[in-house]
């Protein structure tokens, strides 16, 4: 099996570079890379990039995550989040190759607060979230062979996260904010990178029957927190973890999310119901905390 992935330098990326590596050849690309194209804003050389490699399947980790920014650069981010991705599924379907894809939360509006299944009408309430469901609708479109995965509150221990960023502020400050308005489930890299591998092993195994099983998948671990209980397991597994690290902050206070404007709007629940994920597969998807615990066994 020949792999081709997209965006192997981002969080997710660089994950999938050691879990697909098992299942075949794999060709990893970014935006620099030279001998072949990977840069999702050129469209032209996207195509050409698939037609010289013809792999048997596409994972696409790369797109425009600004959600801020992409509220003055909406072109931008739908180039990136939705043609490109459009280009690959018209690709893969000439040459019979599954196009893999990540989408997000975003595509809703964030209301009530059961999970979301992947059936739920859609709303999305910022540019950024548009260009993802955007991206969704043409890759359908364009390719029978897709699985495209919604995912919401990534982590990595390589990078920058929300984890690093409250231990930073906790040995900056004596006083922490951080909303507690917004639910969903902090969901590892590495967690996607591996869920993705199995998916796509078993569907190559299944061959002629594997059509009927393309679609929509939502894919985070399981659980549910705010940012605020977030940012308290972190702070109270770090203590755990290292005794001796000095932290100013005496107290963590929660606020809502009009705290903290920003030009998108954030969308309050992100919980995603992988029900049909862990059926359709026979997955079983490890509780948030137990990943946030081992990325921070990393990084400590």
């Amino acid at each position: 099996m020949k792999i081709l992935l997209l965006g192997k330098n981002g969080q997710v990326g660089w994950e999938l570079q050691r879990s697909l590596a098992p299942l075949g050849e794999l060709i990893a690309l970014d935006r620099h890379s030279s001998q072949f194209c990977g840069d999702l804003t050129n469209l032209a050389g996207l195509a050409a990039t698939v037609r010289a490699i013809r792999p048997d399947v596409i994972v696409n980790a790369a797109a425009y995550t600004a959600v801020d920014k992409a509220e003055s650069e909406p072109e931008l981010a739908s180039t990136i989040n939705a043609h490109a991705p459009e280009v690959l599924a018209r690709e893969a379907a000439q040459i019979g190759a599954w196009l893999v894809h990540y989408s997000t939360d975003y595509v809703f509006d964030g209301g009530g607060s059961a999970p979301w299944v992947e059936s739920d009408p859609t709303g999305p309430l910022s540019a950024y979230g548009s260009s993802k469901l955007e991206g969704e609708r043409l890759i359908a479109q364009g390719c029978t062979r897709h699985l495209i995965f919604r995912t919401s509150w990534v982590y990595a221990a390589r990078g920058g996260n929300f984890a690093k960023t409250m231990l930073r502020l906790a040995q900056e400050r004596e006083r922490l904010t951080v909303i507690n308005d917004q639910m969903g489930a902090p969901s590892g890299a590495d967690l996607l990178a591996d869920t993705t591998a199995q998916v796509i092993r078993q569907v190559r195994l299944r061959d002629a029957q594997s059509e009927s099983i393309a679609g929509i998948y939502h894919l985070v671990a399981s659980g549910e927190t705010t940012w605020f209980e977030y940012a308290k397991h972190v702070l109270g597994q770090a203590k755990l973890l290292q005794p001796a690290i000095q932290m100013k902050a005496t107290e963590i206070l929660p606020v809502p999310t009009s705290a903290f404007p920003t030009p998108a709007k954030r969308p309050h629940n992100s919980r995603l119901n992988t029900n049909k994920l862990q059926r359709t597969f026979g997955l079983t998807m490890p509780h948030w905390q137990a990943g946030v615990n081992r990325m921070l066994a990393e990084i400590l």
